[in-house]
């Protein structure tokens, strides 16, 4: 059967339509702040601009490269050496922000190899799993093999501390698992485990506690600890059905909290209102389904694992960002795919879409 010469026109139209709204949403959420902080409005926009240069070249040059190449097993196993190195220099060096050590310097710019950690554990799990489907039931021979890897990554990400990037990977593993044909039982041991652990982490960290308290009932305190998710939701509302035009945001003067990173959907929402916030929304949706199209299209094990999981590791990440927003979970410092300012971010997730639109050629 013929197959396809060009890539997916619509994942790769949508990808670089997130990209350029990202850079304008960053322009919008931090100009004013970045003026009175950094002396220039165009700091923090010039740095994500930088990156989603780069990143784009590394989506047009990866979108090219078979994808086939990557399954390797000394390939895989020296990046996986070579990531895990990484989150381990974030220890060692002063790359500490907010009591967190998630950062390595770079000179004037940053590297979060926890953001390279989610690829990694895609290509793993893609290369592990494709022979291994119909012993998927095997606790020692697949089960073990397979989650090993990437409880130690999760293990040093929880390390940093962050919690949110640490549950994204654990549900990329559980998706991943799971369109092998891992039966729900093994799920649900899977769960009743961690159960304790994410009981101890949210219950008996004093400052974990104290956020989902603050969770549960954040008029408490509103100009304390209930500030951040109040002011999000005033951001949120405040939008209306047409929002209050861009540039034109209230909250990100110094009320919403990182406006440009974490909180920013909020401030799409007041801007654009929920008009814009539903074409944001809508565009990840077209982002996922694509993806997962080429997943369930795809005739080789390798391509299906990598397409699915690299999609589905954006989507839960846009999942948890946005329900962060909206006060639908607990606030974690997770960015909006694309759209957030982050460099690392940005730049790997361009390139995951760059190996991803390369899968997407093989599509009849």
């Amino acid at each position: 059967m013929a197959k396809r010469v060009g890539v997916d026109k619509w994942l790769f139209g949508t990808v670089l339509l997130l990209v350029l709204f990202g850079l304008v949403s960053v322009f919008s959420a931090s100009a004013v702040m970045a003026k009175a902080t950094l002396g220039s409005p165009y700091a923090f926009v010039i740095k994500q601009a930088a990156f989603a240069l780069a990143g784009l070249i590394a989506l047009f040059v990866l979108m090219r490269v078979d994808y086939r190449r990557y399954n390797n097993r000394f390939l895989i196993f020296t990046a996986m050496g070579a990531t895990a190195v990484m989150l381990l220099a974030v220890f060692v060096m002063r790359g500490k922000v907010n009591g967190a050590h998630r950062w390595i310097p770079l000179g004037p710019a940053t590297l979060q190899p926890s953001e390279l950690a989610k690829p990694m554990i895609v290509f793993f799990l893609a290369w592990f799993l494709q022979t291994r489907i119909h012993a998927i039931d095997n606790i020692k021979e697949t089960i073990l093999p397979a989650v090993i890897p990437p409880l130690v990554f999760i293990a040093l990400i929880l390390k940093e501390p962050d919690l949110g990037t640490a549950l994204v990977c654990a549900a990329v593993v559980v998706f991943m698992l799971f369109l092998a044909g891992l039966p729900l039982r093994w799920i649900a041991v899977a769960a009743a485990c961690a159960a304790p652990v994410m009981y101890w982490m949210l219950f008996h960290v004093s400052w974990r506690a104290a956020r989902m308290k603050v969770f549960l009932n954040p008029e408490a305190d509103p100009k304390g600890a209930g500030f951040h998710i109040l002011q999000s939701l005033i951001a949120v509302g405040s939008g209306g059905i047409y929002g209050r035009g861009l540039m034109e945001g209230v909250q990100k003067l110094f009320y919403l909290p990182e406006p440009h990173t974490d909180f920013i959907f909020a401030n799409i929402c007041e801007e654009l209102g929920l008009i814009g916030a539903l074409c944001v929304v809508a565009a990840f949706c077209i982002v996922g389904y694509r993806g997962l199209r080429a997943a369930f299209l795809s005739t080789d094990p390798f391509a299906r694992f990598l397409a699915f999981g690299l999609t589905t590791a954006l989507l839960v990440q846009a999942f948890f960002n946005i329900s962060v927003v909206l006060a639908l979970v607990p606030t974690k410092g997770i960015p909006l795919p694309l759209i957030s300012s982050g460099g690392t971010s940005v730049f790997v997730t361009l390139a995951c879409m760059g190996v991803l639109l390369n899968v997407t050629r093989e599509i009849d």
